[in-house]
């Protein structure tokens, strides 16, 4: 696979993210823009200008009419995606980490981060696109998360429930209309750093600091899969059509060495949903992996980087036709190697 590379930030990328047509990424980065590309050649389409501080987070509804953002300077913004019109700026007294619409695009999430004087909520925003700039001032739903902060948040199948990952490693379960709380695991033992949706929203991944990601059913909260690593996870992801999930991450700079960072520590890893088998690596950040992301329509996946730069791939003959044998004599990594 040879990637495109996307230039157009000048800080890390913090997400990226495909409309539900996988044709366009959206990006955000530290930079306070945000930036739409083809996805099929990598020309960017435009930009949307507003923010005044990093950016943190991004997302498209399904039907790529409304685009959502949040950053450090304590506001959730909605644009128009063709025009690139600012609809509406919510204001908080703290930082959005995460935003995300929900599957039907008539809710929007946010997660504001845990600072002095305020506590870590999970608010929910009705959403009319024919509206236009007559969005709601007041939300349809504030959870209050007044013990280990949120650092991500996503809403389930037909938002039934809203998920919740937290710093100290726990993942909690909401009642997506009324917010109460209704179960809670630890499957971690650091920060979740990522929570990605399989394609129908029955089950998820979880990233963490730990050096792990987890495949969890929505409903229960069960652990149904777990894919072990050497480096902090910052974001993993669910393929549609393969039975694959992509990992990424990698320490800071400050915390890793030039030797260890040859071994391979901001390669976005292919591991065989399943099986649990790592099945191959592919290189080419020059810094952690900060979130991976899959084309919906399952051709390609993108991940954007501490170096500035996303990274498109798409998926070549070779991955479609790939027969997961694996051979059971293990690599001098001490992982099981797969033969194509």
């Amino acid at each position: 696979m040879r990637p495109i590379l996307l230039s157009g930030h000048e800080r890390a990328l913090t997400q990226v993210k495909y409309n539900k047509d996988g044709d366009i990424i959206f990006s955000v980065s530290k930079d306070h823009i945000v930036c739409a590309w083809y996805s099929a050649n990598g020309e960017r389409l435009g930009t949307y200008h507003g923010h005044q501080g990093a950016l943190w987070t991004v997302d498209v509804d399904p039907t790529s009419t409304l685009l959502a953002t949040g950053g450090a300077d304590n506001t959730m913004r909605l644009w128009e995606v063709e025009t690139g019109k600012l609809l509406k700026t919510w204001d908080f007294g703290s930082s959005i980490k995460r935003v995300e619409f929900s599957p039907d695009g008539r809710q929007l999430l946010g997660v504001t981060e845990k600072r002095v004087g305020h506590v870590s909520s999970i608010v929910v925003y009705d959403i009319d696109a024919e509206k236009g700039t007559e969005q709601s001032d007041e939300h349809a739903l504030r959870i209050v998360i007044d013990y280990s902060k949120a650092t991500v948040a996503g809403f389930s199948y037909h938002a039934k429930y809203i998920i919740v990952g937290h710093e100290d490693g726990k993942i909690s379960q909401w009642d997506g209309k009324t917010g109460e709380w209704l179960n809670e695991i630890e499957p971690h033992e650091a920060d979740i750093t990522d929570i990605q949706w399989a394609p129908d929203r029955t089950y998820f991944i979880s990233a963490s600091k730990d050096k792990t990601a987890k495949l969890i059913g929505t409903t229960d909260l069960e652990i149904m899969k777990s894919y072990a690593t050497d480096t902090p996870l910052n974001s993993a992801a669910i393929t549609p059509i393969k039975d694959y999930v992509i990992l990424g991450g990698g320490q800071a700079a400050m915390d890793v060495t030039t030797t260890s960072a040859r071994q391979g520590k901001f390669e976005a890893r292919f591991w065989h949903k399943i099986f649990e088998e790592e099945i191959g690596r592919v290189r080419g950040h020059f810094g952690p992996l900060n979130y991976v992301a899959v084309d919906p329509t399952g051709k390609g996946y993108c991940s954007g980087g501490e170096d500035g730069y996303v990274r498109v791939h798409h998926f070549d003959k070779t991955y479609f036709d790939f027969a997961y044998e694996v051979e059971r004599e293990l690599g001098t990594n001490g992982t099981t190697q797969a033969r194509i």
